[in-house]
């Protein structure tokens, strides 16, 4: 009995240690692959139920249903790209097939056509039940009215005994949800719902060519009409959003060129026949101008208007089937008054070839007009595509600028839908305009006058809108050389009656007819409290395609309500949250939610105010959280990692010093969960240029492209700081040491930092600024450049290759922050390269820069390396063969993480040298060794 007593204590004492270990072991690179990332979040229209995916770093992800008052949770193995169907209370989505069989048949060469295919899913919530279809390549769904769906089939396999062998297309399934009943079509190619549902559309393909139908889903059967067969091919179509109309292209089946003699048809319900309403060559297009296949068909939001792209003939196809290989030329002709370099033309080749124009038919007048040109090639029309005032937009007059000044500049046009005249409005525009929602005015922001502009539409009178805001309007952190930008422009109220802008703070209301009584909406709470105010917009109802897309897509204007959902952040303890105002109210906005957390933006129900979001912190990762629009009694609806709590974590504390110049500066320490402040601990530092705002961002263990993992450093035993760095116009290598070492130093001057083992990392820019760092100061027992410039000489004469563009402006006017040209400043260019000073680097430096790098050269990593290499400096170049500005393979971007690890623990824990650290890994190795197993006596001899 004696024995009972004692053992039982016993193995309590010797349970517990075990116990506590499991629950604070540090992360290590394995615990990747636990770590699963939230996709793809939604909620039902209702409120009811929200949906998201859960994805490991490789393997199958989940899908999840859950209840919004997490009574009730459904789970689909693999399933992705839900969407709910209201009408039917059911859940239709994709079923990934599995990731093993994938890389498996991948492995074994199988050609993708015989390779595992997704499948369709739908559940039923009330139930419980699921149907799955496979073989399943697409769905759609309408946007209202959701009573159908339709799925698309693979093709059939090629041992299939109902294989045609001339079949171009596959099945078409459209299923009502509510009964179950299905309906098959065949050999279809593309297809698509109206916005309402109530009408499909669908082409169809096979060796006799192509076929068009509508079919109508109005009643509990569908009634498929053909519209048009006999064309090769139908390679555009679109519905108009009520269910009434269909448009299409019809062509020939080639791809000899990209833009082909297109015929564009209308059919409405009830006609007969669908009209040839635009031909190619048509007297309203210029110079015999083709209809293009390569641009998207749209209506303007009240139908009337129908949208489409048109291109000049294209050159017929260059024939050298007569001359062999070596008796062609190929050669670049780089000319100095090129508008574009030679590599920026090459890069924008296919879509420069591919480019299209666009025009409009007016289906109520029979009326075709051209809108865009080649001189002014961007057009985007009012209120949807229904406005009679249209923007033109075009930088071709600045193109050779583009490679030394920035932003890019523009010329503004105004064009007349009714009349079809058109007047340049605005010249040299460093800002693309903005047309308002019912095009009464153009928006723009000023740069030399540090302020928003405004045109009226209608009169051409010109207003300063910000005129009478009585604080600044630009942004404040701006600090480099080119004029600074604002805060921003929230939108517009309804009938374009005001607009409204930011300062630093707050919200402000401007009638453009009365710029001189701006209000402030938010009543100047934001500057009261010390917060940033701005606008969520939970209400996006646009449709670009009916706009038309800017010189580069971005999005329509946005209508804002009268009550305001307003995001609001500290911008002293950076806690997060929300408030809320209204437009035409006289009441200060109201606190909803502030808390030391970090929020999204909500996404909110279309028929409830039930909003889904994230919450996240340094400890707590970003789960799914619902509320209403009052934030009260929020639930949390997922739970994504819960082994979070096996593992030693991370803390964070905002940290302040003052900068070489006097300015005060913040920064964000990091800590081991166990921080211990009578225990000495090495510390990492990172920067870029400023991360204190990020105090609460949560970072997961992943095996990351190019920079070090916070959570994961301090889980096994560093403090890690990341301080922000402040600039001065034509010194940014100095501007780094100035803002960084005075807060390195005050650090190490504290007990529980080791003084002797301070590491530095950084990636691109912050390699830049690291490589420099280390020319100045050897605090740093160890430091990793990513990608550095090293020669601002060499680099400022090189070429981005991923766009093409010269890196002058980038020097000149952007994030280099030299200010002017290297024939201007030569001494800035040098005395900020730290290549002319690589005899006073004596830090172990590493850095990581890859052959195929497309926003630094590849050079400049291999001038420093080589640099240091004859200096007989401690150096290390690895280069991911093939890749970009970092790794991009999830296996790569694995080995990167744990090479980094390698070096900083032996550096600065003292762990022993890895073979590639101490060695290399030689050329006649590679394929055999990664280099990183420990040195050992054998590898030693």
């Amino acid at each position: 009995m004696l024995r009972h007593v004692w053992l039982l204590p016993l193995v309590v004492v010797l349970l517990a240690p075990a116990l506590v270990q499991a629950q604070d072991r540090p992360l290590t690179h394995d615990a990747y692959d636990r770590w699963e990332d939230i996709d793809a979040s939604t909620l039902s229209d209702d409120g009811a139920w929200a949906a998201y995916t859960t994805t490991p770093p490789k393997g199958d992800g989940t899908l999840h249903l859950t209840r919004a008052n997490g009574e009730q949770t459904y789970t689909m193995a693999r399933g992705e790209d839900a969407e709910f169907a209201e009408a039917a209370q059911a859940v239709v989505f994709r079923i990934a097939p599995p990731y093993d069989s994938t890389r498996r048949a991948k492995l074994d060469d199988v050609p993708p056509p015989e390779q595992p295919k997704g499948a369709f899913g739908l559940l039923d919530l009330t139930s419980g039940d699921t149907t799955r279809v496979p073989r399943v390549q697409s769905y759609k769904l309408p946007d209202e009215q959701d009573r159908w769906v339709a799925y698309h089939h693979e093709p059939p396999r090629s041992d299939s005994a109902s294989e045609d062998d001339d079949a171009d297309g596959a099945p078409l399934t459209i299923r009502h949800l509510a009964s179950g009943e299905t309906w098959r079509y065949e050999q279809v190619t593309d297809y698509a719902f109206s916005e309402n549902g109530e009408l499909l559309a669908y082409t169809a393909q096979d060796s006799t060519g192509g076929r068009i139908h509508a079919v109508q889903l109005s009643g509990e059967a569908p009634e498929a009409t053909p519209l048009h067969t006999g064309a090769p091919a139908y390679p555009q179509m679109t519905l108009e959003d009520e269910g009434t109309q269909v448009a299409f292209l019809a062509g020939p089946d080639s791809t000899d060129v990209p833009h082909h003699d297109n015929t564009l048809y209308h059919w409405a319900v009830g006609d007969d026949d669908p009209r040839a309403v635009v031909q190619s060559g048509a007297a309203a297009l210029p110079n015999d101008w083709l209809i293009s296949e390569q641009a998207a068909l749209s209506f303007s939001a009240d139908g009337t208007r129908l949208f489409f792209g048109t291109a000049p003939e294209p050159p017929a196809p260059v024939e050298q089937d007569s001359l062999l290989e070596d008796e062609q030329v190929e050669v670049d002709i780089w000319h100095w008054q090129d508008p574009y370099l030679q590599p920026m033309q090459k890069e924008r080749a296919e879509a420069k070839t591919q480019q299209t124009y666009r025009a409009v038919y007016f289906a109520d007048t029979d009326r075709t007009l051209q809108l865009a040109t080649e001189a002014v090639p961007a057009v985007t029309v009012a209120d949807e595509g229904n406005g009679d005032v249209a923007l033109g937009v075009t930088n071709r007059p600045y193109r050779q600028e583009l490679s030394w000044d920035w932003p890019p500049a523009y010329d503004a046009h105004l064009i007349d839908l009714q009349t079809g005249e058109r007047q340049r409005v605005l010249r040299d525009l460093q800002a693309v305009p903005q047309l308002s929602p019912t095009g009464d005015y153009l928006a723009w922001w000023d740069r030399e006058r540090r302020a928003w502009r405004g045109l009226n539409t209608d009169t051409r009178a010109q207003m300063t809108l910000s005129q009478s805001i009585p604080h600044p309007v630009f942004d404040h952190r701006h600090d480099v050389p080119y004029p600074p930008g604002p805060y921003g422009l929230a939108g517009w109220t309804a009938n374009d009656d005001e607009v409204l802008f930011y300062d630093k703070h707050d919200v402000w209301a401007v009638d453009p007819d009365q710029p001189n009584q701006a209000r402030a909406v938010t009543d100047e709470a934001g500057r009261t409290n010390g917060l940033r105010l701005r606008h969520v917009s939970l209400h996006d109802d646009r449709t670009p395609a009916a706009w038309g897309n800017w010189p580069n897509p971005v999005n329509p204007p946005t209508v804002v309500p009268d009550t305001l959902l307003l995001s609001a952040f500290n911008l002293a303890t950076k806690a997060d949250g929300f408030y809320q105002d209204r437009i035409g109210g006289d009441e200060p906005p109201t606190e909803l939610i502030m808390m030391d957390r970090s929020f999204s933006t909500p996404e909110k129900a279309d028929d409830t105010d039930r909003l889904l979001y994230t919450r996240e912190s340094v400890q707590e990762f970003p789960d799914l959280w619902t509320a209403d629009r009052s934030f009260r009694n929020p639930q949390k609806l997922s739970d994504v990692n819960p082994q979070q709590d096996e593992y030693r974590w991370a803390t964070v504390e905002l940290v302040e010093w003052t900068s070489v110049n006097g300015e005060q500066l913040e920064g964000l320490l990091y800590k081991p969960e166990d921080f211990d402040p009578d225990k000495e601990y090495p510390m990492m530092t990172y920067f870029y240029e400023q991360y204190s705002d990020d105090l609460h961002e949560h970072y997961a263990p992943e095996a990351h492209r190019s920079i070090i993992n916070f959570t994961f450093y301090a889980s096994r035993g560093y403090l890690v700081f990341v301080p922000d760095i402040h600039y001065e116009e034509g010194y940014p290598g100095e501007s780094a040491m100035q803002s960084v070492m005075p807060g390195v130093t005050m650090l190490a001057d504290r007990d529980y930092v080791d003084a002797d083992r301070i590491g530095v990392q950084g990636h691109s820019w912050g390699g830049y600024q690291i490589a420099h760092m280390v020319t100045k100061t050897d605090l740093f027992a160890a430091a990793e450049a990513g990608a550095p410039v090293s020669n601002m000489v060499s680099a400022y004469g090189g070429i981005r290759w991923g766009s093409g563009m010269s890196r002058m402006f980038q020097y000149e006017e952007t994030q280099s922050r030299i200010g002017g040209s290297l024939w201007d400043m030569p001494m800035r260019y040098i005395n900020n390269s730290p290549i002319f000073q690589a005899d006073r680097i004596d830090t172990p430096l590493m850095m990581m820069h890859n052959d195929q790098d497309s926003a630094v050269p590849w050079e400049q990593g291999i001038e420093l390396f080589v640099a240091l290499r004859r200096l007989n400096k401690p150096a290390w170049l690895i280069n991911y063969t093939g890749e970009v500005h970092w790794p991009t393979d999830l296996a790569e971007m694995r080995d990167w993480t744990t090479r980094m690890q390698q070096f900083f623990d032996h550096y600065l824990k003292g762990a022993p040298a890895p073979v590639w650290l101490k060695e290399g890994v030689p050329a006649t190795e590679q394929g055999r060794t990664l280099g990183l197993e420990p040195v050992t006596d054998e590898s030693d001899r």
